[in-house]
């Protein structure tokens, strides 16, 4: 490949994005079988979903009613009326010989997603079944895995709207949040719950019509993504410069050597031989039925995100840091239904229980002993380092209430000035030479004295008013 950069300035990149997103149901698509990842393999998959002559696939309604959720989590026109169709194409892992999805007449459609400085449209969003998937052991033998076949998906369709690698990869991170926040998904991509085919041309900047159109199939990471889109651009820039026609093609990414590759000639609507499903229905859905999901879901991630920073007075850093994980975000707000002490509750659960979590989600606190905890370290009844102590007591023993702990363990913060001033004189007596130290101007034997005297409270005495009575007496050494 000759090295064209120079010439890059003088392209532009079209994109579009057609993802595949795994269902949050227990049973697949069409039959009673489990979804759950994992298993050994072929021991989750039916009669059924492996379309065996003679059998009947009955539709899950489960499936309909996440396929309207994500069409309102992402501002789609929801159709009154649908139906399946039967997509014919012949590949290993597709024992039926055709897949079920939609065609003519999607669930969703004319929908976008909001990346900030611009609105991604969506095309279409409809629901299907997911094939199976091939295997290679060590000497390269192939193997077929149905397990996944009959899945339940959607697919959503993007309008060629993206013009670059990190707009694609923004899109992805922004339609997965809506997608965990709206709870159609797990979007687990380890797992292959969140899939993309990219579509990636380029033309001349200040052309009008689209360049050849190649599809880079199954891209699972972010990285991934961005790194088989920028091969492709320098590809496709490098085939146009040299004088060659660009192939409409389906390629794939290998990662090891961060390049596409060919793997076969695109297909086009006609070869797949579309027509409507025989076995299932047309499907109507009522506004009423549309209307009740939407009244049932929860906020999403951008309006947590304002009433983290507007109510909450937390940092768009911070409110980013809780929104990553739904179960944690979850966590917060159950905790803060419960105390006012906002700020206390987002310091113990993003620091100490964050380092107990090790990024894992299962918190092992109830919300209801937070918040207590934090009240009390709000009051100053309870220091932040004592707090973490009864954090870590709980996470073992997360029934014991709080305030068993600290009666038990003698933890409650000294406050009583009477109590706290017969410490300090205690070790200013002890520690003459430190004191001189001190009346000489030298403000580092403060701090260590100060550390004395916390520690003869066993890290229970109030460092605010230890400090305070400390500088008092040694003002009147001073003066003395």
């Amino acid at each position: 490949m000759i090295e064209v950069v120079h010439m890059e300035n003088n392209y532009e990149l079209v994109i579009g994005l057609e993802i595949h997103i795994e269902l949050k149901t227990k049973s697949k698509i069409f039959c009673s079988c489990s979804t759950e990842f994992g298993g050994e393999p072929n021991t989750r998959c039916c009669p059924v979903c492996m379309g065996y002559p003679g059998t009947m696939p009955t539709l899950n309604d489960k499936v309909l009613d996440l396929g309207i959720r994500a069409g309102i989590s992402l501002n789609s026109e929801i159709s009154n009326k649908s139906c399946m169709d039967r997509k014919n194409y012949f590949y290993p892992d597709l024992p039926k010989g055709y897949q079920i999805t939609q065609y003519d007449k999607p669930l969703c459609k004319n929908g976008y997603v909001d990346i900030g400085d611009k609105k991604i449209r969506i095309e279409r969003i409809h629901i299907e079944e997911d094939a199976g998937k091939l295997t290679y052991d060590e000497n390269n033998n192939i193997y077929c895995e149905f397990n996944r076949c009959g899945i339940p998906l959607i697919e959503i369709v993007t309008k060629a709207d993206i013009t670059s690698s990190d707009e694609a990869v923004r899109f992805l991170k922004k339609l997965k949040e809506i997608m965990i926040y709206s709870e159609v998904s797990d979007c687990h991509m380890e797992k292959g719950e969140l899939r993309c085919d990219v579509n990636v041309s380029v033309r001349k900047k200040g052309e009008i019509s689209y360049g050849t159109r190649v599809e880079i199939k199954n891209v699972n990471s972010f990285q991934f993504i961005k790194k088989a889109i920028d091969y492709e651009f320098k590809r496709q820039v490098n085939e146009i410069e040299e004088g060659n026609k660009i192939v409409c093609e389906t390629r794939g990414f290998d990662s090891v050597k961060g390049k596409t590759y060919t793997m076969r000639i695109k297909e086009t609507s006609d070869d797949y031989r579309y027509f409507r499903e025989p076995d299932i229905p047309e499907i109507y859905i009522s506004n009423d039925r549309i209307e009740n999901i939407r009244n049932k879901m929860t906020d999403s991630a951008d309006i947590r995100r304002n009433r983290y920073i507007n109510e909450f007075n937390l940092k768009l850093s911070e409110a980013d840091l809780l929104l990553n994980s739904k179960e944690i975000a979850d966590y917060f707000e159950e905790c803060v239904k419960l105390t006012k002490r906002y700020d206390v509750v987002y310091k113990l659960l993003t620091g100490e229980i964050f380092r107990l979590l090790n990024g894992d989600n299962n918190i092992k606190i109830s919300s209801k002993s937070l918040a207590k905890l934090s009240e009390y370290v709000y009051n100053g009844k309870v220091n932040v380092q004592t707090a973490i102590k009864v954090i870590n007591i709980l996470w073992n023993n997360s029934s014991k209430p709080v305030d068993d702990i600290l009666n038990e363990n003698n933890m409650w913060q000294i406050n009583d000035e009477s109590i706290l001033s017969k410490i300090i004189k205690d070790v200013l007596y002890k520690n003459g030479e430190i004191v001189e130290q001190v009346k000489s101007g030298n403000e580092k034997a403060l701090k260590v004295l100060m550390g004395k005297a916390v520690k003869e409270t066993n890290g229970y005495g109030n460092p605010v008013t230890i400090n305070k009575l400390l500088s008092n007496m040694i003002n009147i050494y001073k003066k003395g």
